[in-house]
C-alpha cells in the first residue's frame, strides 16, 4: 500500500495565547485518534502552532483503508430452522436485512452456542475521502469555552479563520473546512512577509514558513525566546528570569520573536522584588533580569513580533508603558506600610468567607485554635502559631494584594517583617499557601507547618460541612489541592500527625447545623482518596495501598512507612506464600460460625505447636520494632514464619469435629493473622 504525508493548516486571526498550546495538542490528538479509528496507519503525527495558525503534519499515512470482512450475527442456530428443517422467518428476515440469500449465510460455533452469521467483504475507503470528516470532528472537539461567529458565516470557531491548507502528498484534498475552500496556500508573517505561500508538498511547510519569517514549531520558538533572552541578559551582565508559563505565553504571542532590552529607574529596586517581577511578568509579559546572586537589575527583556528598523522606539515605548505600573506599585508599598497588619484584623469581619461559615475573621479564630493545637503536637511555639493565624489573611486588606492577588502571603511576609513581627510569624504568612502549585515547595518551619495545615484543614472540613463537595471538574474552593498540600506537608516533613484527629478538632468548631459523623466520614474518604493518588504517583501499586488502608491508619506519614514496608516485603521470596496463607486464614475466620477465643487451648499436632511457638517468638521480636515504626524489619521477621505456616496447612485440618480443638486452632490462626495486621493486611496483595 502506498503512503503519503498529510498537511493540514488552519490560519486566521490571533488565537488566545494562554490556550494556544492546549488547542494545538488537542487538534493533534483528535486527528491521530480519528486516523487510528479509521484503520489508517502512519509513522508520526506532529503539531505546529503560532498565534495565527494551527497545523498538523502526518508522516507516511496510508493512502487507503485495508479491505476487511464485516461479520453480522443473526439468530441462534436452534431458532434458524422450523420443525420441518426449512429456514425460519427469523433466519429469512436476517438474510433479507443483509441483502443476501439464505444460502449465503454461514454458521458460527462457539463454546456459548451456535449462530447464523453473514460475512461480507468491504473494500477500504480512500484516505482522501476520510480526512475531511476526521478534521471537522477534531475541530469540533477542541476545548473552546466560547465559540464565535464572524461576518455572515454560520460557522463557529475560537477566532475568525481565513485560510485552510489540506495536502495529501502533492495533491490538494478539495473540501470545505469552517466555510473555507481548502487549497495549498499558506501565509507568512503579517508584516514581514504577508503574501501567499504556495506549498507543493507537506515537506515544504516548515522551511517555506521560516523563509517567510514564521517559526511554526512551538517548541523551537520557545527555545529561540529563551536563548535570545539569555543572550540579551548576558550583554547586560545578568541572567534572564524565565518562568515556564510566561515563556509559553510569549511563544504564543510571537511568530518571529525578536528580543528588545528595556530599562527602568533603579529607585524601584527598593520595592520587594516579587512586586517588580509580578509587574513585569503579569502586566507586561517582560522577562526580568537578575544578577548572579539572584538580585534584580533595573532592566527587562521583552519580545517584539517584528524586525524593526527602529528598535530604540520599541524599547522607549515599553519603558514608557511599564513606568506607571512601577509608580503604582511604589505607591501601594509606601501606603500599606503606614498601617500594621495587626490593625487590619478587625476589617476581616467585613469579608465573607462562606455564608454558612462566617467571615474571614471567624475563619481566623478557628484557624488560630487549630494552629496552636498542631504547634503543640510538633513541640513548636503555640503562641507564635496563633499569632501567625491572627495575621494570616490581613494582607488581603492591603492595596498591593488588592492589585496583585497572586502576592497574597508574600506581601504578608514583607509587611509583618516591617511591623517587627517575629521572623517565624512573617515566614508563616507566606508559607501558609505552600505548595502553590503541583510539586511546589512545602512549608517546613514548624510555625509555618502549623498555620498551613490549620488553614487547609479548616477550609476542607468547613466546605464539606455545608455540602459543597467537589464533583467532576468543579472544585471552586480548590479542596483537592488543599488536601494534597496537607498530605505532602505531613508526609514529606515526616510528621507524626493524625489527620482524623485534626479533622475532628476542625469539625468541632463549626456552629451551624450539620451531621458531624457523616461529614467526618466523607472528608476522611476524600483525604484517603487523595492519598491513594499520591502514593500511586510515587510508584506504589493499588493492592499495596489497599493492604495498608485495610487496617485504617490515620497518620499519613505512618501510612507511608507501612506502605514502603509492604512494598519491600513483596520483593521477598516468602511474600507470595504468606500472602496466600493470610488470605486463607481470613477466609477461614470469616466463615467460622463461632466467636474466636482470645486464648489458645490444647494443641495436639507437632506442626501447630511449632506454629504457636514461632508466632509467640515473632510477637516478642517485632514488639520493639513496631514501637519505633520499623515496619520493614518487622515484616522481614514475620516472613521467617513461612515454612512453619506452610507446614501447618500441609498437616493440620482446622475445622475438625472436636470443637475444643477447632477453637484452639482458630485462635492460633487469629493470633498469627494479628501479627501481620499490626502492619498491614498482606492478604490484599495480588500474586
Amino acid at each position: 500500500m502506498t503512503t503519503h504525508d498529510l498537511l493540514f493548516e488552519l490560519g486566521g486571526e490571533e488565537l488566545p495565547p494562554k490556550s494556544l498550546k492546549k488547542l494545538s495538542q488537542s487538534l493533534l490528538d483528535g486527528m491521530a485518534a480519528g486516523l487510528q479509528e479509521a484503520g489508517l496507519n502512519f509513522s508520526e503525527a506532529r503539531a505546529y502552532a503560532t498565534p495565527r495558525r494551527l497545523a498538523v503534519i502526518v508522516r507516511n499515512l496510508d493512502s487507503q483503508q485495508a479491505d476487511k470482512v464485516v461479520e453480522k450475527r443473526g439468530p441462534a442456530l436452534q431458532a434458524a430452522y422450523g420443525p420441518d428443517g426449512t429456514p425460519s422467518k427469523a433466519a429469512l428476515g436476517f438474510a433479507t436485512s443483509c441483502a443476501a440469500r439464505f444460502e449465503q449465510l454461514e454458521t458460527l460455533e462457539t463454546d456459548k452456542g451456535a449462530w447464523l452469521i453473514f460475512k461480507q467483504a468491504v473494500k477500504g475507503q480512500a484516505t482522501v475521502d476520510l480526512i475531511p470528516d476526521i478534521i471537522r470532528q477534531s475541530l469540533a472537539q477542541l476545548p473552546i469555552a466560547k465559540r464565535m461567529r464572524w461576518g455572515a458565516y454560520e460557522h463557529e470557531f475560537v477566532r475568525p479563520v481565513h485560510n485552510a491548507v489540506l495536502l495529501f502528498g502533492n495533491e490538494v484534498i478539495d473540501t470545505g473546512i469552517l466555510g473555507l475552500k481548502t487549497d495549498r496556500h499558506s501565509f507568512g508573517h503579517r508584516f514581514l512577509s504577508p503574501g501567499a505561500i504556495e506549498l507543493h508538498h507537506p515537506n515544504d511547510y516548515v522551511d517555506k514558513l521560516l523563509a517567510a519569517k514564521v517559526t511554526v514549531d512551538f517548541a523551537q520558538r520557545m527555545q529561540q525566546i529563551e536563548t535570545g533572552a539569555q543572550k540579551a541578559a548576558a550583554q547586560l551582565g545578568g541572567i534572564a528570569h524565565i518562568e515556564d508559563d510566561l515563556l509559553e505565553e510569549v511563544a504564543a504571542l510571537n511568530e518571529w520573536p525578536v528580543p528588545v532590552v528595556g530599562n527602568f529607574d533603579a529607585r524601584f529596586l527598593a520595592l520587594p522584588q516579587e512586586v517588580l517581577i509580578t509587574t513585569m511578568q503579569s502586566n507586561q509579559k517582560y522577562f526580568p533580569v537578575k544578577n548572579a546572586q539572584g538580585g534584580l537589575l533595573p532592566h527587562f527583556i521583552t519580545f517584539a513580533n517584528i524586525e524593526s528598523s527602529n528598535p530604540a522606539a520599541i524599547r522607549a515605548g515599553n519603558e514608557r508603558v511599564v513606568l506607571p505600573r512601577l509608580v503604582d506599585a511604589e505607591f501601594f508599598w509606601n501606603q500599606d506600610r503606614k498601617q500594621s497588619l495587626a490593625n487590619r484584623v478587625d476589617r476581616l469581619k467585613t469579608i465573607v468567607f462562606q455564608k454558612d461559615l462566617g467571615s474571614l475573621f471567624d475563619k481566623t479564630e478557628r484557624v488560630a485554635h487549630l494552629a496552636g493545637m498542631i504547634a503543640e503536637r510538633l513541640d513548636a511555639d503555640a503562641m507564635l502559631a496563633k499569632r501567625a493565624a491572627l495575621l494570616a489573611k490581613t494582607d488581603l486588606m492591603t492595596l498591593m494584594v488588592g492589585e496583585f492577588a497572586n502576592l497574597q502571603g508574600t506581601m504578608g511576609r514583607y509587611y509583618a517583617a516591617a511591623d517587627g513581627e517575629d521572623a517565624a510569624v512573617a515566614l508563616a504568612l507566606e508559607e501558609q499557601y505552600f505548595p502553590r502549585q503541583s510539586g511546589g515547595e512545602i512549608p517546613q518551619a514548624p510555625v509555618s507547618v502549623a498555620l498551613a495545615l490549620a488553614e487547609k484543614i479548616d477550609t476542607l472540613a468547613g466546605i464539606f460541612s455545608v455540602g459543597l463537595i467537589p464533583t467532576g471538574d468543579k472544585d471552586p474552593y480548590a479542596l483537592r489541592r488543599a488536601t494534597l498540600g496537607i498530605l505532602r506537608t505531613v508526609i514529606e516533613n515526616g510528621l507524626a500527625l493524625d489527620v482524623v484527629e485534626l479533622l475532628d478538632a476542625a469539625l468541632a468548631q463549626f456552629a451551624h447545623p450539620f451531621d458531624k459523623a457523616e461529614t467526618r466520614q466523607k472528608v476522611s474518604g476524600f483525604i484517603f482518596d487523595r492519598l491513594k493518588g499520591y502514593c500511586l504517583d510515587h510508584g506504589f501499586s493499588s493492592d499495596e495501598f489497599e493492604a495498608v488502608l485495610a487496617i485504617n491508619p490515620t497518620r499519613p506519614f505512618d501510612f507511608w512507612l507501612r506502605l514502603k514496608a509492604v512494598q519491600a516485603f513483596r520483593a521477598l521470596p516468602e511474600a507470595e506464600s504468606l500472602a496466600a496463607a493470610n488470605k486463607r486464614i481470613i477466609n477461614i475466620l470469616r466463615k467460622s460460625e463461632q466467636v474466636v477465643a482470645e486464648t489458645i487451648g490444647t494443641l495436639i499436632e507437632a506442626q501447630e505447636k511449632n506454629l504457636l511457638v514461632a508466632a509467640e517468638t515473632a510477637e516478642t521480636a517485632i514488639a520493639p520494632l513496631l514501637a519505633e515504626g520499623n515496619y520493614p524489619m518487622a515484616l522481614s521477621r514475620l516472613a521467617q514464619l513461612r515454612d512453619t505456616v506452610d507446614a501447618f496447612f500441609d498437616h493440620v485440618m482446622v475445622n475438625t469435629d472436636d470443637e475444643a480443638l477447632r477453637n484452639s486452632r482458630l485462635a492460633l490462626l487469629a493470633k498469627l493473622s494479628n501479627q501481620f495486621l499490626k502492619i498491614a493486611d498482606i492478604s490484599k496483595l495480588q500474586a
